[in-house]
């Protein structure tokens, strides 16, 4: 997606009805553009925060209710990963830990034919 800021900007400030045009056409064509399996929820989501800008009686609170409504979204995502990740067996070290090498030594590993330095 090519997204010109300052263009988007400038329109905005010369011309609102025709950046407002051109928002609800591109977030249609977007949308449109979608795999199949995504655009209803993508339409509602779309819905929902349009209703939200309707409901709201500055662009200030625009922004607050939406940036609520993301947090809320984020916060709905974190609960579920972590219950996801809760899952996993703290007695299979494989899959909860990792040993971390630090770059200067994988160039090392590399010099030496993989073998450490205490190794050798």
């Amino acid at each position: 997606m090519d997204f010109d800021f300052d263009k988007w900007t400038k329109l905005a400030q010369e011309n609102p009805a025709e950046f407002e045009r051109q928002r609800e056409a591109t977030l249609r064509a977007t949308i449109a553009a979608a795999p199949s399996e995504h655009r209803q929820r993508l339409e509602g989501l779309q819905f929902r925060l349009d209703m939200e800008r309707q409901r709201s009686d500055s662009p200030l609170g625009s922004c607050v209710r939406l940036n609520s409504l993301m947090w809320a979204g984020f916060y709905r995502l974190r609960k579920q990963l972590n219950t996801v990740t809760s899952g996993l067996s703290e007695e299979d070290p494989a899959r909860t830990s990792a040993e971390v090498i630090p770059l200067q030594a994988m160039r090392e590993r590399r010099r030496s034919g993989g073998q450490r330095e205490e190794e050798r």
